[in-house]
């Protein structure tokens, strides 16, 4: 392991302590994680920024801090099925197989899902990954007690709540221009909503069904 990466990935896992990540289970990921094996080659150098990287196909790694947040919020324990929706460079999918989570990602580029596919292989994180609509979850697949958005969604894609265990939660940015991090617990037929921040995410492209 290279150690400057060592040092970098410690400052990191400072930062977020300091910034009100309090989960021991969630900093711990971070210290675990190699995010820089998830960016491209000529990114490494700041992969421990707490900073948005680019990662090809117009596409870009959330910042850690996104991340943390977000499965912060999600409240996951070990064993618990998550749904991550927008497989995007991996790095999320390996913070959650880390934490010992049982992992379905979707990703609508084929291109990032193979590659993700590929380094979480090389680091040993188990995932199941699919290609296609985020916004219609993994049916199939469900429950699940937590679903993590990583793209904005004009409204809130009601598959997914139907997918959610009772208590389940799903965490999702909401809006075009002006975006809101929400969290929403499902309660019987309906669910609570809580406004947690505002955001920016690349929006979320949802295709038709057949």
């Amino acid at each position: 392991m290279n150690a400057d990466f060592r040092r970098d990935r410690t400052r990191l896992v400072e930062k977020l302590r300091g910034s009100g990540i309090h989960d021991l289970a969630v900093l711990h990921a971070f210290d675990a994680v190699p995010r820089h094996a998830f960016v491209p080659e000529v990114m490494q150098h700041r992969a421990y920024e707490n900073g948005p990287l680019p990662i090809g196909d117009g596409q870009t790694i959330s910042s850690p801090m996104v991340h943390a947040v977000s499965i912060q919020l999600a409240e996951l324990k070990e064993g618990d099925h998550v749904l991550e929706v927008g497989t995007g460079s991996g790095f999320q999918t390996a913070l959650l197989a880390e934490l010992g989570t049982i992992v379905s990602s979707i990703e609508r580029i084929e291109v990032l899902s193979v590659r993700a596919a590929k380094v979480l292989a090389e680091l040993g994180y188990d995932a199941h990954l699919e290609v296609g609509d985020g916004g219609l979850g993994m049916p199939e697949r469900a429950p699940f007690s937590a679903i993590i958005v990583g793209a904005a969604a004009a409204e809130p894609p009601g598959a997914l709540f139907a997918q959610l265990t009772e208590g389940g939660r799903l965490i999702v940015p909401i809006g075009t221009r002006d975006q809101v991090l929400y969290r929403y617990v499902r309660e019987g037929t309906g669910h609570t909503r809580e406004r947690i921040s505002s955001a920016r995410f690349v929006p979320l492209i949802e295709r038709s069904t057949p």
